[in-house]
Parts: structure tokens; sequence; C-alpha cells
């Protein structure tokens, strides 16, 4: 995955999304309903500008790995996520609001965890290496000439 030139900055907004159906049903044991999430979940990522990295639904479960603008928050997406396939599954699927006869279909959790190219551990030493000694060493031999 590259960064990315933004108007007012440069970088990467990547996340792992997993989404569950409400009593973490299987309801996409169901091959037809599987394939229609997929299909909605590419749908919705096109239309709000969304990049799929990675998608896998599983039976009670959809994975997704998203890459969005950084002017959109992660529980903007979320909501778009869930709202837009829910009303599109039930349209697609009416037998489903048998099961959810209260109109949710996904559960009111998600896990979400930002991903990227370099661990927290990477950035620590960034921090602390790169950035912090020249400015400290700059100073000091400022202060030793002066002195």
């Amino acid at each position: 995955m590259e960064l990315r030139s933004f108007s007012q900055g440069y970088g990467q907004i990547t996340y792992h999304i997993v989404l569950v159906p409400k009593y973490r049903y299987k309801i996409f044991y169901n091959k037809r309903v599987k394939k229609d999430c997929e299909s909605i979940f590419h749908n919705i990522c096109t239309e709000k500008g969304y990049k799929i990295h990675a998608l896998e639904v599983v039976d009670n479960h959809v994975h997704l790995f998203l890459e969005f603008h950084p002017s959109t928050s992660l529980s903007e997406v979320v909501q778009y996520l869930k709202g837009g396939s829910s009303y599109r599954l039930f349209k697609l699927h009416p037998e489903l609001r048998t099961r959810y006869w209260g109109g949710s279909l996904w559960s009111s959790g998600k896990f979400y965890r930002s991903v990227g190219n370099v661990t927290a551990d990477t950035i620590k030493h960034y921090i602390k290496e790169s950035q912090g000694k020249p400015k400290i060493e700059a100073q000091s031999h400022r202060l030793k000439k002066s002195g």
C-alpha cells in the first residue's frame, strides 16, 4: 500500500473492520445472501470513494480492509456500511426480516483496528531517534560555543 496525497496532507487511513449480524446468526451460510452482501459492500465503497484492499464474508461476520479519505470519520464509514448494506440486503432478501423483525441487521458493536505499513515500535523509534536527537544535539552544540 502506498501513501496518497490529499489536498492538505499526505498519508494513509486504512482499517480492518469486522461487522457482525445481530445474534451472530449465520445468515451468510446462504450463498446467495453472501454473494449479494459482497456485491453490496463493493457498491457502497465505490459510491463513497472507499478503497477495498480485502473483503471476506464468512457465515456469521464480515471482514473489511478499507482505505478512505482523511476527512471521513471511521464512525461515518461504519454507518454507511451497516445502514446501506442492511437496507439493500433486506430489499433483495425480504426473508431476512423474519429473523430481524426489528429492522436492524447488524449488531450495535464493531471491531476496528487501524492498519499501516509500519509497527508502533517503528514509529516510536522514528520519533525518538530520528526526530529528537538532531535538535537536542544542535542546542547543546550552540550552548558549548556560547559558554
